[in-house]
């Protein structure tokens, strides 16, 4: 045997040694696991090769930047209807019903209530009035619910429209008077949901009677008002109730600011303004009248940009950030200037890039 390979085998017979005893001694300090006796040549293994790089192309696109706020699904502010007609409160809509033009909000002594238009009566209206807006008022509520024979709606109490309101009353179950007092109806821009009932059955029926809403569900958002700037009437917003997303547009902004209060009643220091926000999709919310929601108000937008997953960006030793960019399989880092972040996607800039240029990402 040869210097050379006596040399060898000892380094052999020492390796071999090492696993034996390595083996041996995680038995005897209690793991359970079977000793295998084997030599080092034969327990290495061939590492698997690692999985190929996920590739992704730099794309163009518009990226918005978004900032949230927190805000209260229903249906917006409430209304009082008070009663005006003297008598005895005979029927009540459920809390919850919707009531459209010419139906019945409430009754008063067997008579119904019904809804009208929007201009406040502030007169009885017969043959003997002089005219005014409130008479046109009345005559075009007649001719959409289908009394009409006076012509087109204008201003002059006529015996055509005084025909026309005694058809209304019969219709009703009124006296038929030819007259028409303001007490008869509630005035209403458009159909109406009950959101609560203040009065009874056989309560008096002048004074507080129920409350209602609109019937298009809305978010309102208590904002900031160092962020009121986010919310412009006719903007287009995303919202996220209840597990859902969908879109909305702002209504309104409101101009008056009041403190704002947290979910114990007090005072958090800031002012907050209300800021009405219209779903596109009713039923976003799952068939709930009320629930907590996110709105996501639109900041900032860079419009056709190159844009890449967050997870192609390189932190570097010396700062900033590169994308690894594959070329057929070559490899090279590119630095980059980042823009916005938005939706898991962040706007590059770096020498080379393009749009349909293949960068490494994890995402």
């Amino acid at each position: 045997m040869t210097t050379n390979e006596q040399s060898t085998h000892r380094r052999r017979g020492h390796r071999t040694r090492w696993v034996v005893g390595a083996a041996c001694w995680s038995w005897c300090w209690g793991t359970g696991s079977v000793v295998v006796l084997t030599t080092a040549s034969e327990a290495q293994t061939p590492a698997a090769p690692p999985a190929p790089a996920a590739t992704t192309s730099v794309t163009k696109a518009d990226l918005s930047e978004q900032e949230d706020a927190g805000g209260t699904l229903g249906f917006g502010a409430e209304t009082d209807v008070p009663g005006r007609k003297p008598g005895t409160v005979t029927s009540l809509p459920p809390a919850g019903s919707t009531i459209t033009q010419g139906q019945a909000v409430y009754g008063v002594d067997a008579a119904p209530v019904p809804v009208y238009g929007t201009l406040p009566f502030y007169r009885d209206l017969s043959a003997s009035v002089a005219d005014g807006p409130d008479v046109q008022e009345l005559e075009t509520n007649l001719q959409q619910l289908g009394y009409g024979g006076f012509g087109t709606p204008d201003k002059k109490f006529t015996g055509a429209t005084a025909a026309a309101v005694k058809k209304w009353q019969k219709a009703q179950g009124l006296p038929q008077t030819g007259t028409f007092t303001p007490a008869d109806v509630v005035l209403a821009a458009g159909p109406i949901r009950v959101s609560a009932v203040t009065a009874a059955l056989g309560g008096p029926a002048a004074g507080p009677v129920l409350k209602t809403t609109g019937t298009d569900k809305v978010v309102e958002v208590r904002l900031d008002v160092a962020k009121q700037s986010l919310a412009k009437a006719g903007d287009q917003v995303t919202v996220e109730i209840n597990g859902g997303s969908g879109t909305g547009k702002v209504l309104d902004v409101g101009r008056t600011a009041v403190a704002d209060k947290d979910a114990n009643g007090q005072p958090t220091g800031k002012s907050v303004i209300t800021v009405t926000v219209k779903l596109d999709d009713p039923n976003l919310g799952g068939g709930l009248d009320s629930a907590p929601a996110t709105v996501h108000f639109t900041k900032a937008v860079h419009k056709d940009v190159l844009v890449v997953p967050v997870g192609a960006l390189l932190a570097l030793a010396e700062g900033g950030y590169a994308v690894e960019v594959d070329d057929g399989g070559t490899r090279r880092l590119v630095a980059v200037k980042t823009g916005l972040f938005s939706g898991g996607k962040v706007e590059v800039t770096g020498s080379g890039l393009a749009a349909g240029v293949k960068v490494v990402t994890t995402s």
